[in-house]
C-alpha cells in the first residue's frame, strides 16, 4: 500500500471536466486508478475520446477509461454542447489518442474499485450521476467502502444554470441524483453558485497557459471556445465548476467555509425539476447528509489551476 490516496473520477468531459482532470493528473498525493464515464456534456462516444485523449496528454495512457451510460436513467435530457462545442473539447478536430478504452461498464468498475480501495477510495463526480446510481443498484453497501464521495451538482439556493432553478449536472438525470443522495449518509457537494462565486480572472488563465507546455497548449485549444462563450455573457470572470470541486478534493483544507444540511432533488416534470432542494432550517427533521461548499480559499484555487496548467 502507498502513501497516495486513490481517486476514482466519474466525469463527462467536458472542458471544465477537461481542468479538473488535469489538475488531478498533477497532483502527487493521489493516484488516479481510472476514470467512469457516462454522457453529459455531449454524448458518451465523446466524452470517452475526449478522457482518453486526456490521459494521452498527460503521459498517462495506463489509466483505465470506463465507458458508462449513454443516456439519463429514464427521460431524455439536452446537452451542453451549446457550450463545449459539439465534440465537447472545442471543434479543434484533435487526433483521437492511440489507445481504447476498457470493455467493463463504469458502473461495474465503480463497485469492483470500491473493493480493490476499500475503506480509502475517494470517489469525485463531476458530470450527470447516472453511473454512480447504477453502481449503487448493483451494490447498495457501495458507501460502505468509500473514504469520501464528492460530487460537482446543485444550486442550493436554486439559481440555476440550465433552467430557472436547476444545475446542469442534476437536471440531466435528476432520478440519478436522488437515488445517490439517498444512499449516501454522507457527501461533499460543491454547486453551481460556490462556482460563480470563485471564478478564474480570463486574463489571468489565458497568462498560465501560455506560460505553460503541452498540456497548456492543448488545453488552450479545447477551451477557447467556451471562454470565449463566458467571456460575451459572464464578464472579466470565467467559471469552471469541476476545478473547484477538484481543488476541494485535492485540498480540503482549503475550505473557508461549509455547511451541513439535508438534500433532496425534484424529479417532478415542471419548471423545478432537477432543482436541488436544501433544508436550510432542517424542518422536516431529516438527517444532515450534505457538507456545502460555501467558500473555498481563492489564491489555493487559483495556485492549483496554474500549477495544472503549468506541469510539464
Amino acid at each position: 500500500m502507498t502513501d497516495t490516496i486513490p481517486l476514482l473520477i466519474d466525469t463527462d468531459p467536458g472542458v471544465d471536466d477537461a481542468l479538473a482532470l488535469l489538475m488531478a493528473f498533477a497532483d502527487s498525493r493521489h493516484d488516479v486508478v481510472g476514470l467512469t464515464i457516462a454522457a453529459g456534456n455531449v454524448g458518451l462516444a465523446h466524452t470517452t475520446a475526449n478522457a482518453l485523449k486526456l490521459c494521452e496528454i498527460v503521459g498517462r495512457t495506463e489509466v483505465p477509461v470506463f465507458p458508462g451510460s449513454a443516456a439519463p436513467l429514464l427521460h431524455a435530457a439536452p446537452d451542453a454542447a451549446y457550450v463545449h462545442g459539439n465534440d465537447g473539447f472545442g471543434d479543434i478536430g484533435y487526433t483521437p489518442a492511440g489507445h481504447h478504452a476498457e470493455q467493463e461498464h463504469a458502473a461495474l468498475a465503480i463497485v469492483r474499485l470500491s473493493h480493490v480501495h476499500a475503506g480509502r477510495l475517494v470517489l469525485v463526480a463531476l458530470g450527470p450521476l447516472t453511473n454512480v446510481a447504477l453502481a449503487l443498484k448493483l451494490d447498495p453497501s457501495l458507501p460502505t467502502r468509500i473514504a469520501r464521495f464528492v460530487t460537482m451538482a446543485g444550486a442550493v439556493t436554486g439559481h440555476g444554470n440550465i433552467t430557472p432553478s436547476a444545475e446542469f449536472n442534476v437536471f440531466f438525470d435528476p432520478e440519478a441524483a436522488k437515488i445517490v443522495f439517498e444512499a449516501f449518509p454522507h457527501f461533499e457537494l460543491s454547486d453551481w453558485e460556490a462556482t460563480v462565486a470563485h471564478g478564474l480572472p480570463h486574463d489571468q488563465v489565458v497568462a498560465w497557459m501560455h506560460a505553460g507546455g503541452e498540456r497548456a497548449r492543448f488545453y488552450e485549444a479545447i477551451s477557447r471556445k467556451t471562454r470565449e462563450w463566458s467571456a460575451d455573457r459572464r464578464g472579466d470572470d470565467w467559471h469552471s465548476a469541476d476545478a473547484l470541486a477538484m481543488a476541494w478534493v485535492l485540498a480540503p483544507e482549503g475550505a473557508e467555509e461549509t455547511v451541513t444540511r439535508p438534500i433532496d432533488v425534484v424529479t417532478d416534470h415542471g419548471p423545478a425539476r432537477g432543482a436541488t432542494i436544501v433544508d436550510w432550517q432542517r424542518q422536516l427533521g431529516r438527517p444532515d447528509n450534505a457538507t456545502l461548499l460555501m467558500r473555498y480559499d481563492r489564491d489555493r484555487f487559483h495556485t492549483l489551476v496554474r500549477e495544472a496548467l503549468q506541469t510539464v
